[in-house]
């Protein structure tokens, strides 16, 4: 038994291994944007900005956009009120005073309270009916944003001519042990998600930076086929729009349009996350995706099966410490050009004492994603 289980731990640390090595090249490859000067804003964009009790973030998160040097003729925001219980809406209705391309919808005065299980989609579906930009930016209510953002996008597209980009997306260190363990979780699915979209190896994204064509959008259904998930307003949409135009999705891989967010304040708030983004891992049509998945969700078990084991087999014990010793290795020899990338090398001394809590995580995160509930924004979701 215990020759077995050396043999499949050791061929999943070896499978971890390639993978993790052929992000880290993938991610080598990737060149960084730059803007040329002295061409002129072109695209007209629609920003679409989904707000449930958001009163503490929304007002920062709509002056950073106002303040990107990008023609106001050329965007427009619209904010789409989720049956927020606070004040969101009216901070924006004062907003709008002072700009004249803000917009509010209150999905309340639209739904009648009909029951929904993806509020989120539905929002950025019924604002995208009545945008009017060519192309559709989404980000969340509780983001920074930065100067150069929409020029990045504009340039990005008639550069690449890509019909979905994928953007950067950082966590802002607060400085508590739960933030600087999402700060290095996130920074590593940044990671993985530039190298993956940027090789065309398969569709991963955040859906606080994206921008797709409001055509294209339309031409692939939106949203129909997967309203019912309720997650994936992002990867899901990404990939429906993979599958009929495969040389049209890029990662926009620039400092300049890096989106900045907060992450969870407490380990509840992080784990319904986590459980949520979970929650559509078995909903993808791309095989590619799930097949890492799995890897990575066996291989995190397999941490918690040995030592269990080792109870009986005490020589399991250094063949564990062994096995995490080379983890961190691998996942740090990744984690170095990325966190270089998002200037956040200093949260790396933190990454080998981060590595039981985060495989803990997985597995729970993992397990109830598939097999529980959890609650988002004060919603209880199947």
């Amino acid at each position: 038994m215990v020759l077995v289980l050396f043999i499949f731990t050791a061929l999943l640390l070896l499978a971890h291994a390639i993978l993790i090595e052929k992000y880290r090249h993938w991610f080598l490859k990737l060149k960084p944007f730059v803007i040329k000067k002295g061409e002129p804003c072109v695209t007209q964009f629609s920003i679409i900005i989904p707000a449930r009790n958001e009163s503490l973030n929304i007002e920062k998160c709509l002056k950073t956009i106002f303040a990107n040097e990008y023609p106001k003729n050329l965007y427009e925001i619209i904010v789409v009120d989720d049956y927020s219980t606070d004040n969101t809406a009216e901070i924006v209705r004062q907003m709008q005073n002072q700009n004249s391309n803000l917009h509010l919808i209150q999905l309340e005065n639209l739904l009648h309270k009909k029951q929904l299980n993806s509020y989120k989609k539905k929002a950025i579906e019924i604002a995208i009916q009545q945008s009017t930009g060519a192309y559709i930016v989404t980000t969340d209510a509780d983001c920074i944003i930065p100067l150069k953002w929409l020029w990045c996008i504009d340039r990005f597209i008639r550069e690449s001519e890509a019909v979905f980009v994928a953007a950067p997306v950082r966590f802002q260190d607060s400085g508590s042990f739960v933030s600087k363990f999402q700060c290095l979780d996130f920074l590593s699915l940044q990671g993985i998600t530039a190298a993956a979209v940027g090789a065309g190896f398969h569709s991963m994204c955040n859906g606080a930076n994206l921008a797709y064509s409001k055509k294209v959008f339309l031409e692939v259904g939106g949203f129909k086929g997967i309203d019912n998930i309720a997650s994936g307003d992002d990867m899901m949409l990404m990939h429906k729009i993979y599958k009929q135009h495969k040389n049209g999705i890029g990662f926009m891989f620039s400092n300049e349009a890096v989106v900045v967010t907060q992450p969870m304040p407490t380990w509840k708030d992080f784990f319904n996350q986590r459980i949520r983004w979970a929650s559509k891992a078995d909903k993808f049509d791309d095989k590619r995706i799930i097949a890492v998945l799995a890897l990575v969700y066996l291989l995190n078990i397999s941490f918690i099966a040995v030592p269990v084991i080792a109870f009986w087999y005490w020589e399991l014990w250094i063949w564990w410490v062994i096995m995490l010793l080379v983890k961190v290795l691998i996942e740090l020899r990744f984690m170095w050009p990325v966190a270089f990338f998002f200037h956040q090398q200093k949260l790396l001394w933190w990454f080998p004492v981060m590595q039981p809590f985060h495989i803990l995580y997985t597995v729970i995160a993992g397990w109830l994603g598939k097999f529980g509930t959890y609650k988002w924004k004060g919603r209880k979701v199947n």
